[in-house]
């Protein structure tokens, strides 16, 4: 998926420069923490990912690397001086991009003991209950994944579903997320598959579950400035010209900015740790 061969980017940038009442955009999911996963590699990765992040209209941002015990093994506990360091990083560099700390968590027993347990970074606050940004295997929807929500549940722990568009099983029968959405799962979908980069199945599935009303919000999933690069705007401009501005901006706006809002209440923040900045 290179954006430089996608048709259309060229247009929504112009189009963002010519239509200054688009929103600022927050983005809930991302891989700009460096040296921590497969998202950027390095300081100088990182800092570009930031830097396109705020120049595309980007102004808040959830750092969300994978917890993945045995593949990715972070935690809060080692997560925070690194988030520590990259905000001052970023502070240095004059990048005007507002960060939180969070994570994608893999659906593993290892994984939601952590999550109980407080070591698995929580993307933030809904309703008054805590949310979890909850990945499943790209193949498949594992046995035991309904029942392992209802537990996280039950812990007071809301599972956001990252990218159910690009779940197979969701891709061969969007019914098969229904379940994870009445007992109360959030959905997020990528802003790549929503502009048709990711290809036709994921967009096309994608865009099922926003006709069906089941989706929560739209964030990057950002890795490298390459193949997977911040195209929240991109995304914001295509479901305005499908479906209107105001769900447009619901989706990459209004509701990432409600779950940030919900992290003070949850005290997720801690000071001078994990706390949003700004230039």
């Amino acid at each position: 998926m290179n954006p430089d061969n996608c048709a259309g980017t060229g247009r929504w940038y112009a189009d963002r420069m010519q239509r200054p009442h688009i929103p600022d955009l927050v983005d809930i999911h991302c891989h700009i923490l460096p040296s921590v996963d497969d998202g950027a590699q390095d300081l100088q990765a990182g800092l570009g990912l930031a830097k396109a992040s705020a120049a595309s209209r980007i102004t808040t941002a959830i750092l969300t690397p994978h917890v993945f015990p045995g593949r990715f093994d972070n935690d809060l506990p080692s997560l925070r001086p690194r988030f520590e360091a990259f905000r001052k990083a970023l502070d240095l560099a004059g990048i005007a991009l507002a960060v939180h700390l969070g994570g994608e968590v893999h659906l593993t027993p290892e994984s939601l003991e952590m999550a109980v347990d407080g070591r698995a970074p929580m993307l933030g606050g809904w309703q008054g209950s805590k949310v979890m940004l909850l990945e499943f295997p790209d193949g498949h929807i594992p046995v035991g994944a309904l029942n392992a929500v209802r537990w996280l549940m039950r812990a007071g722990i809301v599972p956001m579903i990252a990218h159910p568009e690009r779940n197979k099983a969701v891709m061969r029968s969007p019914d098969a997320i229904e379940p994870f959405v009445r007992e109360g799962c959030l959905l997020q979908l990528t802003a790549a598959s929503v502009c048709g980069w990711f290809g036709e199945r994921a967009h096309d599935t994608a865009h099922e579950l926003l006709r069906r009303e089941q989706v929560f919000a739209v964030a990057t999933d950002a890795h490298n400035l390459r193949y997977r690069p911040p195209v929240l705007i991109d995304a914001w401009c295509a479901l305005r010209d499908t479906y209107g501005a105001d769900l447009a901006t619901r989706l990459c706006a209004d509701n990432p900015a409600a779950i940030i809002a919900g992290r003070a209440a949850l005290t997720l923040d801690s000071p001078g740790l994990d706390e949003a900045r700004s230039v």
